[in-house]
């Protein structure tokens, strides 16, 4: 079993040279209503985290993914029922442009957009940090891409 509770992952597409990503707003009757996030969701029983960012993507988008990169980047935060900080690995995936997601009951909507607006609307720091590192790396430094790559 994975060593970790969570995953992060962010679906982005590249259209006329400019990354857009994915942002989910969440359903109202579940938790964090309302709050405008990267695809999440807990690593199950047997699952490595990489595993649960592709099942992930399948739910919450009916995406299947061939291949997903891992983002140089652990997020954390401290979980107060447990008293105990869980570390969350950060994943993406590149949709073709034309791909437009079938969302989940877990989400009311979804929007495409650049950087800066999608980091206006996530709540945490490290959300917004995983947003200027795939600009980083997927813009710029395609070069560094195949060391972030896992084959599905």
């Amino acid at each position: 079993m994975s060593n970790f509770r969570l995953v992060e992952t962010h679906v982005i597409k590249i259209k006329d040279g400019n990354i857009l990503h994915l942002a989910l707003k969440r359903a109202e009757n579940v938790k964090y209503p309302g709050v405008w996030q990267p695809i999440t969701g807990h690593v199950e029983e047997g699952e490595k985290a990489f595993e649960t960012a592709v099942r992930e993507i399948k739910e919450e988008t009916g995406f299947v993914p061939e291949k997903i990169y891992s983002l140089p980047i652990v997020n954390s935060f401290y979980h107060p029922e447990t008293d105990s900080v869980w570390q969350i690995p950060v994943f993406i995936c590149i949709v073709p442009d034309e791909f437009e997601p079938e969302i989940s009951s877990e989400h009311s909507e979804y929007l495409w957009s650049e950087a800066e607006k999608v980091k206006r609307l996530y709540a945490w720091p490290g959300q917004r940090k995983s947003v200027d590192l795939i600009e980083e790396y997927f813009g710029s430094n395609k070069s560094f891409l195949h060391f972030l790559e896992i084959k599905i």
